[in-house]
């Protein structure tokens, strides 16, 4: 058999490498973990990240989350919205539009003719500003937030960790999972800057606090 220059160089790597001492390094991995911040401080870094990322944030106490809920669709002209089978449904008691409940007999290309969708979270992160959905009773299926092109996403401060770590700790691996990070958005060669190519044009985070 012909021995060529790969066999050769790989040949050689294979011997060095038997050569070596196995790396007795043991590289920490809870050096970011359990990391807290008080509530203000968590509330203004993730506003701060949602903000830079284009999305709008619209703070209320439990109490209001009726109204304010109402006056995002109101003031963004969303007269028939989707919702999630699960979501609550004092939620929409201030709405006065036509309230569609999603299910799976909807084929996903009819929803894009939706004003917009309402749903819930599981957890967010405070450091980059992603929310992260896992498909729940109050979330959906992953299409009823994606084709729609305005997305009202309500968020308790509860569920908002510090970082990603703490984030990914809270996630079940088994449910899907869907990371929000702003509106989508993406750029072309030109680093031209496209709303909604690959979701909701808008998002709308009505931010739940006590703070």
């Amino acid at each position: 058999m012909t021995t060529t220059a790969r066999d050769t160089v790989l040949g050689r790597v294979r011997d060095a490498l038997a050569l070596a001492p196995a790396p007795e390094v043991v590289v920490p991995r809870d050096y970011r973990t359990g990391r807290t911040l008080p509530d203000a401080d968590r509330l203004a870094l993730f506003t701060d990240r949602l903000v830079d990322y284009k999305a709008s944030v619209h703070p209320c106490t439990a109490d209001r989350t009726a109204e304010t809920i109402a006056g995002v669709l109101r003031a963004r002209g969303a007269h028939r919205i989707g919702v999630p089978a699960g979501l609550d449904a004092g939620w929409l008691a201030a709405y006065d539009g036509e309230v569609q409940q999603d299910s799976s007999d909807i084929p996903a290309p009819d929803l894009g003719e939706l004003d917009g969708v309402v749903t819930a979270s599981a957890v967010s992160c405070a450091e980059t500003g992603t929310i992260v959905l896992d498909g729940s009773p109050d979330q959906g299926r992953r299409a009823l937030s994606l084709v729609p092109d305005l997305h009202v996403c309500v968020v308790d401060l509860s569920s908002v960790e510090v970082g990603v770590v703490e984030t990914v700790a809270r996630l079940v691996p088994e449910r899907p999972t869907t990371l929000i990070s702003g509106p989508s958005a993406t750029s072309d060669i030109e680093l031209e800057r496209v709303e909604g190519v690959h979701g909701p044009r808008t998002l709308a985070v009505v931010l739940r606090t006590d703070v």
